[in-house]
């Protein structure tokens, strides 16, 4: 059963060698997804599933100990997804960033991460979350996902009027734990506005139905015109 989850933002640049002079400028996201962290520790899971968006060659459960690194932002740092003999797995961009969130936090217990491919249909989703929430006795989720990134004229995907009113609307959905806005998030919406959180948000809807959790909305800002959201359910 789903006993917590914290929702974090997965850009490389919340990784302080990859954002280099620019660092301290999410040095309030990085504080926000240690906080949504200690909520996951605070519900002594006894198992931590980590899901984040990936393409497809990435997509699904990595190898235990899989490793990643962000060598293709110019930078030597390495990290690895749970602990144990660390095994080349070439993680999505998602997860090393949950690896690295949660080397940052000295997360100790048993981790298993989850690619998940942008254009899953909601439907399969919800029941991915629902398979998710019995692997254990207590199971908590790491769900990593952006917001749109069409929320300035320099944004990734340039200035979409509709881009803020859904931003909006997931963060309060994620604030609220409310399930059924999530699950009622338009996909092909979701992919026009670039927000790649949208299929693990509806993991987490899935994998929430029945556990009664409320949440709590830590972080809601959009450097770089891309929204980034972190939240905490328990």
């Amino acid at each position: 059963m789903l006993v917590a989850a914290a929702v974090c933002p997965c850009p490389p640049l919340l990784v302080p060698a990859v954002a280099a002079g620019a660092a301290a400028e999410l040095d309030a996201a990085r504080a926000a997804c240690a906080d949504a962290i200690g909520v996951l520790a605070a519900a002594r899971p006894h198992r931590l599933i980590v899901g984040g968006p990936a393409q497809e060659r990435a997509r699904g459960p990595p190898p235990p100990g899989a490793t990643g690194s962000f060598q293709g932002f110019g930078v030597d740092v390495a990290v690895q997804l749970g602990s144990g003999e660390a095994r080349e797995g070439d993680l999505p961009v998602s997860l090393a960033v949950a690896a690295w969130l949660l080397e940052r936090g000295q997360w100790a217990g048993p981790v298993e991460g989850l690619g998940v491919g942008e254009p899953l249909a909601p439907e399969r989703c919800f029941e991915v979350g629902s398979e998710l929430a019995v692997q254990a006795e207590r199971v908590a989720l790491l769900v990593m996902g952006d917001a749109s990134a069409c929320r300035t004229l320099k944004a990734p995907g340039y200035l979409d009027e509709r881009a803020e009113p859904f931003d909006a609307e997931v963060a309060r959905a994620l604030g609220a734990a409310d399930l059924p806005a999530l699950k009622a998030l338009d996909a092909e919406l979701a992919y026009e506005l670039k927000a790649a959180g949208r299929a693990p948000w509806q993991v987490l809807a899935g994998a929430a139905e029945g556990a009664d959790l409320s949440g709590t909305l830590l972080y809601d800002e959009a450097p770089y015109g891309v929204g980034y959201l972190v939240a905490a359910w328990s």
